[in-house]
């Protein structure tokens, strides 16, 4: 059963991550909470699963012709040097003061969306 918990994980991880929405937004709650994976060790296996993910859905933008190249650079750094620093961060800090981080994440982006959403509506 735990082997199937982590198949479906890897899914839903997939599919949220091929359609460029995040599934560490997903996976890292499945497998802290479901599978009982420590919140470092969650993290670490978002991260390395989401490379395999991210080349293929890159590839197959390309091929689709749906990325603007425009300002690719300075994600690409900005993003690499965020990660570096993030990457040591969250390795110096306890596993429970991560989890809460990551959940006051989660609640500021359905806030978020939610905003978002309802000042789409009513325009």
């Amino acid at each position: 059963m735990k082997y199937f918990l982590f198949v479906l994980s890897g899914i839903a991880g997939g599919l949220l991550s091929g359609m460029g929405l995040g599934g560490g937004t997903v996976l890292i709650p499945i497998l802290t909470v479901f599978l009982s994976v420590n919140q470092q060790n969650a993290q670490a296996i978002n991260l390395l699963s989401f490379i395999p993910m991210a080349i293929i859905t890159v590839i197959l933008f390309i091929k689709n012709k749906m990325i603007n190249y425009r300002n690719i650079l300075y994600i690409i750094i900005s993003g690499v040097i965020s990660c570096i620093g993030g990457s040591i961060l969250a390795k110096s800090i306890s596993g429970n003061l991560l989890k809460k981080i990551f959940g006051a994440f989660l609640i500021l982006l359905v806030i978020l969306q939610i905003v978002l959403f309802c000042n789409k509506k009513t325009k």
